[in-house]
């Protein structure tokens, strides 16, 4: 409402700030609602929910121009004061019960917003503002009565029209088949759960609460999911595992090829997904304390391969020019469409993708990081099996794909293994003595602080042997192996180095990272040939997407670099930078988010206005087909190298070891971009 009528009270709510003027005798509850404050309030002021609590601020406010005192609201009835004395909540008031008199300044507390906000404190902090598509609500109904023909489906509809203010309502067939019993049950009084306050998914006898849905990312290699309070936004339960699809290829070609190759390859994928889903639904749901049905919303993201053999549509187009999708925008289908065991009226929501190769989880990552929203330009590069890898800032976004292959997730690497307890995570080589200490997950002390032996109590040994190499530990001491001289910059061992810890094969060398007293199995944890020429290939591929992007955009360097995927939050900027997994930056610039497509599933599962954002992003973005770009691989030759075999790394400076010298990279550096520029003139 508005200040016209200034003989009417004056209500201001705060920290949200709105303001106006509303009729003496206006329920606080629907002067929020007329106001854009909304308060919490499931049971429509039965006074069953006590989720609409507020508290009236008293005294002269001059900023306001008001003077709010207690008598500004109508007297709490005998019902109301014992509530709140339960409640152990007799400063506030209940506002769906609370009548404005006079001007009033009320506080609505955090847990009484009906969009509340998520702060989640990574790399930066983020807020989610809760807007969720699930919805619950408290009506009475109109019973049936003799020569009145509208229909228990009719009358139901009526009360949330006049109650709640819903029109246009559908109702899902299996509520509708259970309708009338449970308007029964409820005498006439149910809990209603809408989505997208378009469709009624379920109706319950009497007054019921909880919402709650699963936000998913579905990586090629790995699968994590977000169990939520729809309510509040907490994050109830988390949970993951490898992909089951692992077993039918590694990488996305082999995927689609095993899909093109076996009449029912499809099918035995989606299968393996859908399983792999429900039992991540079940293990999070009873983390929880729910039950698996209770879960009435799902967010599902995954690159473009992942999402088409999820919703059952045969990826073989994907497998060659043009990289065709069936489908590029957002969807929503039923759970139970999918064979998914979630509540049987529960939708699964798609984000769009971007093209052929960069899907909807690379959408997830745009809204979870933003760069469109910044000045500066901003890197984004989402690591894992296929590296998707945005550039730009508020003004333009560019983006592409890059098959690196699941090495960087400890596969293809012969002692890899997922980050889990035993896994080498942080290695250092000493450049002297070329020795490394390293740490694994699960444990606090670096490798050399261990005491092992019979003799030694077992309060002093360490908890975790090492097991294995994990993304970050592989990163790491490939790179550690390169400054200390073992490894030379072709990725080749140094041929005249001589030293206990590296057996030779050959030619092809082998480092020994962990020896049998400090491993699981009593035999040395290795670095080999094979693992170091895995990662050489898996960074060029990502490097060379990267440095497509930024000629095209003609920029020779970036203002910040985002890393996120599936291990982004261990990988630490400079190893990744002197590996050459990333272009040069500002050290200070590199931040790593981890999962940021897991974070924008869960945004879009708590706030559907998120989806229509991620909508018109996807559409926005401007996508660079790298698999068939010219110069790919003339930037995927150079990047074999560590870090490159041209680009200058000035902000490595005193990094690297000899005899790669830093004039040297500089001066190649300066070399190609005159080229660069000699070929722009002369094609001028």
């Amino acid at each position: 409402m508005s200040d016209r009528n200034n003989d009417a009270p004056l209500v201001i709510f705060m920290p949200s700030g709105r303001r106006g003027h509303v009729p003496t005798g206006t329920l606080v509850l629907d002067a929020a609602r007329q106001l854009g404050a909304e308060i919490e309030s499931i049971c429509g002021g039965r006074l069953t929910c006590n989720k609409c609590r507020v508290r009236l601020e008293e005294g002269h406010f001059a900023k306001h121009g008001i003077t709010s005192t207690p008598d500004h609201l109508s007297a709490p009835s005998d019902e109301e004061v014992r509530l709140l004395e339960r409640l152990d909540s007799l400063d506030c008031r209940l506002s769906c019960t609370a009548q404005v008199t006079g001007d009033a300044l009320i506080f609505v507390p955090e847990e009484s917003r009906a969009h509340k906000q998520v702060v989640r404190k990574d790399a930066t902090t983020r807020i989610i503002d809760l807007f969720p598509a699930i919805r619950q609500v408290f009506v009475e109904v109109d019973q049936a009565k003799l020569g009145e023909h509208r229909g228990d489906w009719g009358r139901l509809q009526d009360a949330l029209a006049t109650k709640w203010d819903l029109h246009d309502l559908t109702i899902d067939l299996p509520v509708l088949r259970d309708l009338q019993a449970n308007l029964r049950k409820g005498k006439w009084a149910v809990t209603v759960t809408l989505w997208q306050e378009r469709e009624v998914i379920d109706v319950q006898p009497g007054y019921e609460e909880g919402v709650y849905g699963l936000a998913v990312d579905i990586g090629s290699t790995t699968i994590a999911g977000f169990l939520c309070d729809l309510r509040t936004g907490e994050i109830l339960a988390t949970d993951s595992m490898m992909n089951p699809q692992v077993t039918y290829g590694e990488d996305l070609m082999s995927r689609i090829s095993y899909a093109m190759m076996h009449t029912d390859g499809l099918d035995k994928m989606h299968t393996a997904v859908i399983d792999a889903l429900n039992r991540l639904a079940a293990s999070t749901a009873r983390e929880a304390g729910i039950r698996q049905r209770q879960i009435q919303e799902a967010v599902f993201v995954g690159n473009t391969t992942m999402t088409h053999i999820l919703l059952g549509i045969n990826p073989i187009e994907l497998g060659g020019a043009p990289f065709a999708l069936a489908n590029r925008d957002a969807m929503d289908v039923k759970a139970r469409e999918l064979g998914l065991r979630l509540h049987r009226g529960a939708n699964v929501h798609v984000l769009p993708a971007e093209a052929g190769h960069v899907g909807a989880d690379n959408v997830a990552a745009l809204i979870a990081e933003a760069p469109y929203s910044q000045k500066a330009v901003t890197l984004l590069v989402d690591v894992g099996t296929n590296a998707e890898i945005v550039l730009g800032n508020k003004d333009w976004l560019l983006s592409a794909s890059s098959p690196t292959g699941p090495a960087f997730e400890g596969a293809q690497i012969r002692f890899g293994m997922r980050a889990a307890p035993g896994a080498i995570e942080r290695v250092r080589i000493d450049p002297e003595t070329k020795l490394a200490r390293f740490r694994v997950i699960g444990e606090e002390m670096w490798s050399n602080e261990w005491q092992i032996g019979p003799t030694v109590p077992a309060e002093a040994q360490p908890k975790h042997l090492a097991a294995g190499i994990c993304g970050s530990g592989i990163i790491e001491v490939i790179a550690e192996m390169f400054l200390a001289g073992v490894l030379l910059p072709d990725g080749r061992f140094n041929p005249d180095l001589n030293h206990e810890r590296i057996r030779w094969d050959g030619k092809r060398g082998e480092y020994i990272l962990a020896t049998a007293e400090q491993s699981t199995t009593g035999s040395p944890i290795l670095v080999t040939q094979d693992d170091v020429r895995n990662i050489q290939l898996a960074k060029a591929a990502l490097y060379a997407g990267v440095k497509l992007l930024m000629n095209e955009a003609e920029l020779e360097s970036v203002d910040r670099i985002v890393l996120a995927g599936a291990f982004g939050s261990y990988i630490d900027p400079k190893y990744a930078m002197i590996l050459g997994l990333i272009p040069d930056c500002d050290l200070a610039q590199v931040t790593a988010v981890g999962n940021a497509a897991g974070d924008g599933a869960r945004i879009a599962l708590l706030n559907k206005h998120k989806r229509i954002e991620a909508q018109r992003i996807a559409e926005w973005v401007t996508y660079v087909e790298t698999a068939v770009h010219p110069d790919f691989q003339q930037e995927f030759v150079g990047a074999i190298h560590i870090p490159h075999a041209s680009d200058p790394f000035p902000h490595l400076n005193g990094l690297l070891p000899e005899p790669i010298t830093l004039v040297e990279l500089e001066g190649n550096g300066r070399s190609e971009r005159r080229r660069r520029r000699t070929r722009k003139t002369e094609t001028s």
